[in-house]
């Protein structure tokens, strides 16, 4: 599939879903891909394999709630599935009209399975 096509399934979904997660083998461009959508809102991005990034969801549910009106993306999220159970139940951005964008996590590996998140393998 070409990147645009998926890049235009992954807002669709983001548009019904609360997360989206990205998996596919290392160097195929997962992390690229969620930056091109990045580039059309308002967002974040946050490498959690440098520590300033992992450091700003020390509290993640607060993190999400103060940039709520942006996509955040979570980049190397599989590095710590913690995280998902704070956020899990959890939809701080809620849903409605307009955008209605919330998270994408970008997984390194396919190790990882969430019933909480529309999944796209590339």
């Amino acid at each position: 599939m070409y990147k645009r096509e998926l890049a235009q399934r992954i807002i669709k979904n983001l548009r019904q879903n609360p997360a989206v997660a990205i998996l596919g083998p290392r160097q195929i461009g997962k992390t690229t891909l969620a930056h091109e959508i990045a580039k059309r809102y308002a967002s974040i991005y946050l490498d959690l394999e440098n520590p300033e990034d992992f450091q700003k969801l020390k509290y993640p549910v607060h993190y999400l709630e103060l940039h709520g009106d942006k996509l955040v993306i979570l980049d190397e999220v599989q590095r710590y599935p913690a995280l998902f159970m704070s956020l899990r139940g959890k939809n701080p951005h809620g849903r409605g009209e307009g955008v209605g964008l919330f998270s994408v996590f970008v997984f390194g590996r396919q190790s990882y399975r969430f019933s909480i998140l529309s999944t796209f393998f590339i």
